[in-house]
């Protein structure tokens, strides 16, 4: 399911505190971007705990009729919960891959452990943090 829930943007000394009145959660970042991804974490998380809850989830309001002051910001923000989903799930799969023989013997050898180092090199390509 995807939505796009409006957000209050309120700069702090610390960063941006970020207001979610549809929801009424809180979160902030260090700046505008970081805002908006914890703003989509924070959102993401909440819908998914009260859909498992058995609830329903509210209707986003429109954000003209989101009451702020001037110093604030009214944006939108998009989540994608079945995608949220997928990201939280921490099941493994199975692949299958091909090396060579000998770089095969070596690593059996040494004890390495074929899927924490796939893993490993994955992360490293996609630029995924721990």
């Amino acid at each position: 399911m995807k939505l796009v829930y409006p957000i209050i943007l309120t700069p702090i000394e610390e960063g941006i505190l970020v207001y979610v009145p549809d929801l009424d959660i809180n979160t902030h970042g260090k700046n505008l971007s970081d805002s908006i991804e914890m703003a989509r974490d924070a959102i993401s998380i909440w819908c998914i705990c009260h859909e498992d809850d058995g609830h329903s989830l509210p209707a986003p309001s429109e954000s003209s009729h989101i009451k702020h002051s001037k110093d604030e910001i009214v944006t939108l923000v998009d989540v994608n919960l079945e995608s949220y989903r997928r990201k939280l799930s921490n099941h493994t799969i199975r692949k299958n891959l091909t090396i060579p023989s000998w770089l095969n013997e070596q690593a059996e050898m040494a004890n390495v452990n074929f899927s924490q180092i796939l893993q490993k090199a994955l992360k490293e390509e996609l630029r995924i943090a721990q």
